[in-house]
């Protein structure tokens, strides 16, 4: 199942975050693991510009999954998310190999797209 937040921004502009999208584009080796909810107004906010520049970046849907999370008794629930521990959303985990190199939670101080590209230039996160 898709998030339609996760539909990219059409505004968004690739020329803005030329090093995000070569750095995504470069990293094609990892896996990003997105939990969000189409009703949860930072999901809204902030995924439409990411899913925008993972797709400027040629990232092919494989590697992106998406996974729905709703509201229960105030405890987000849904696929995964007790096995990865998500308590906000939007969460993107990124995995090489099936391994959790560092994850996005909501109240970043920069983008997902940036904060992303940013911890994928890191030495330890290197191919």
């Amino acid at each position: 199942m898709t998030l339609e937040t996760m539909s990219p921004n059409p505004v968004w502009t690739a020329d803005a975050y030329e090093e995000t999208v070569e750095t995504l584009r470069a990293n094609d080796d990892v896996t990003y693991l997105v939990w969000a909810g189409d009703w949860c107004k930072d999901c809204r906010k902030q995924l439409p510009d990411f899913a925008a520049a993972l797709d400027a970046a040629g990232v092919p849907a494989e590697r992106i999954e998406q996974y729905h999370v709703e509201r229960e008794d105030g405890e987000k629930v849904g696929e995964r998310v007790e096995e990865y521990g998500i308590e906000f959303i939007p969460t993107v985990v990124v995995e090489r190999d099936g391994e959790e190199l560092f994850r996005y939670v909501e109240d970043a101080d920069v983008p997902p797209a940036v904060y992303v590209a940013q911890h994928l230039e890191e030495p330890t996160n290197s191919t």
